[in-house]
């Protein structure tokens, strides 16, 4: 890092991972032909109108994400993918950058930057979290709002609560905030006492398409258990009935993945439970015959009860 400039400026640009905007320059002391001098002379390099990196060689991804918001000016904030990003919501960067200004600005494009507008910016953007970036609880429902499939908004839900990055109450608070959310019948539902165990967007999908509609007995979701003297939960439990219902996301499993299912179902099945197994495509597109599965095995288990049919078209008996 440059070391020829005011110590105010450097204090900055250390804090902003050596980029600097010209009025953050201008405001420390440097005049604009000093400015120009460096970016000139290559002891500084141009990485947007107005923003500097005051040092040589290629910005890394947090400068990249300093200078974006230099370069978008006061009140901005990353959100979206690259918030998501930063606060461990993402394993990995999204191919476009976003950031949010306020409603009262228009900045010109950036290539590879989404620029949104928001009235009440501020009150969204987290308060200590650098490089700027909206809170953990606006991330998320910014998220789901951006998704046109329930499934994919309650996903956003279940990482950020299955990854404890936030809590069920901290999020349902940030939805009550909000004049308007997509979704937000589901989500409330999903961040209800009641839901609290929906972990995942299968499980929400599981008891709102499949156990609810068709009147099965009400199951345990993430039901704890002890498998090789290690602590284990399954995704839905019967326990009355012995039965148990692995829901799976993937569209296929490694090797050692499906092997580590086996045992489990062996494990289960040691201490007398069943287990059924159901992935993304059984619970979007064929609900009602999960459900006929299901209801079948509970009642040779036990259970008293009929199924009901959600629909003219359902396959419930």
């Amino acid at each position: 890092m440059s070391n020829d400039i005011p110590p105010a400026l450097g204090d900055l640009a250390e804090l902003q991972r050596g980029v600097i905007s010209r009025s953050q320059a201008l405001a420390c002391g440097l005049s604009s032909q000093a400015i120009r001098w460096r970016v000139e002379s290559g002891r500084w390099q141009r990485l947007h109108a107005g923003v500097y990196a005051v040092y040589t060689g290629a910005p890394d991804r947090q400068a990249t994400l300093w200078a974006i918001v230099l370069r978008t000016g006061p009140g901005s904030a990353l959100s979206f993918q690259t918030a998501a990003e930063l606060d461990g919501l993402l394993d990995r960067p999204a191919p476009l950058i976003h950031i949010t200004i306020p409603s009262t600005r228009r900045v010109t494009a950036i290539r590879d930057v989404v620029v949104h507008t928001r009235q009440n910016v501020e009150r969204a953007r987290h308060p200590a979290r650098l490089p700027p970036r909206t809170r953990l609880e606006e991330t998320v429902l910014d998220l789901t709002d951006a998704c046109d499939d329930i499934i994919a908004a309650m996903d956003w839900v279940s990482r950020a609560l299955g990854r404890r990055l936030t809590t069920q109450d901290q999020l349902r608070h940030t939805a009550e905030q909000r004049p308007q959310l997509r979704w937000r019948a589901a989500i409330t539902s999903a961040l209800s006492p009641e839901l609290s165990g929906v972990n995942s967007a299968l499980e929400f999908r599981y008891v709102h398409a499949v156990e609810r509609p068709h009147r099965l007995p009400r199951s345990t979701r993430q039901a704890p258990a002890v498998m090789d003297g290690r602590k284990a939960y399954r995704d839905v439990l019967y326990e009355e009935y012995g039965l148990v219902v692995e829901l799976d996301g993937k569209v296929a499993h490694p090797d050692d993945q499906r092997w580590l299912d086996i045992a489990r179902d062996n494990a289960a099945a040691a201490t007398g439970l069943i287990t059924l197994r159901y992935g993304y495509i059984d619970l979007t597109r064929r609900p009602c015959l999960v459900a006929a599965q299901v209801a079948d095995v509970l009642r040779l288990r036990g259970w008293s009860g009929a199924p009901r049919r959600c629909s003219r078209e359902c396959r419930v008996p």
